[in-house]
């Protein structure tokens, strides 16, 4: 299994996982051009994917995700929750399968776990994908932590991890006031303290990959974030990965 990122932060976020012949796409915040790029970039075809898994309905999230799916005649797999607020610009699209937030399903060779998160979002989930003998956890767009999503993160060979915000930025920085409290809120967003205290209370024994992602432009530095998730991890600095906007990251395999 390998996993790569078209993308990640407040202006668009897609993760494509892989395994076999299964080619999964979580999310697509990206324009239809700029999308289709971004997976070929992978030196994948968008008409070779298998579907798309959605998140949450925020546009950083999902405003690719019904042009690309009508584009190529892909599958969409969402919440009740998300459908039902999203429902005219997906009334369109062909394949659309209804998940619950507790419930495993496949797609292919890979079988997806979905967990719900505390998100302003109608009905908010992330994911852990695995193909029967490693798993990926991902974790963005939360603004605290439970402990069902640290019993799913647990014992993962792979994680992508939220740190959106440096506390300190976020609170002295020019945005206004009531987004500040939305960003740092228990229905916003990780700061790197807060990711990093997740990691701590992990079973990190099978991992092989810890990578930052969903990193606020404004309100905090790749730094930042890996200077804390490494001194969780008593790593290199080097050995944290960072998701970027512009590139994302490339192909990371999973032994």
């Amino acid at each position: 299994m390998r996993f790569a990122s078209l993308g990640s932060g407040s202006e668009g976020n897609a993760l494509l996982v892989t395994s076999g012949q299964t080619q999964v796409l979580m999310d697509c915040g990206f324009g239809l051009h700029d999308a289709i790029l971004r997976v070929e970039r992978l030196g994948v075809s968008p008409g070779q994917l298998s579907g798309i898994v959605i998140s949450h309905e925020h546009g950083d999230h999902i405003s690719g995700v019904a042009r690309l799916a009508r584009k190529f005649d892909l599958p969409v797999w969402l919440t009740h929750g998300t459908l039902r607020s999203q429902y005219k610009a997906f009334a369109d699209v062909s394949h659309l399968h209804e998940i619950d937030p507790n419930w495993p399903f496949a797609i292919g060779g890979i079988e997806i776990s979905p967990y719900p998160v505390p998100h302003d979002a109608a009905e908010p989930v992330q994911y852990v994908f695995s193909d029967g003998a490693r798993r990926l956890g991902v974790l963005t767009d939360t603004g605290c932590s439970t402990a069902h999503i640290e019993q799913m993160l647990s014992g993962c060979h792979a994680l992508v991890l939220e740190c959106n915000h440096d506390s300190d930025m976020l609170m002295n920085g020019d945005y206004p006031y009531s987004l500040k409290l939305r960003v740092g809120g228990r229905l916003g967003h990780l700061n790197n303290q807060d990711a990093a205290g997740i990691l701590s209370r992990l079973d990190v024994s099978r991992l092989q990959h810890m990578v930052a992602a969903h990193l606020s432009k404004k309100n905090n530095t790749a730094k930042l974030a890996v200077q804390a998730l490494s001194c969780v991890m008593n790593c290199e600095a080097g050995w944290v990965g960072v998701a970027t906007q512009e590139e994302g990251f490339a192909w990371r395999e999973i032994i």
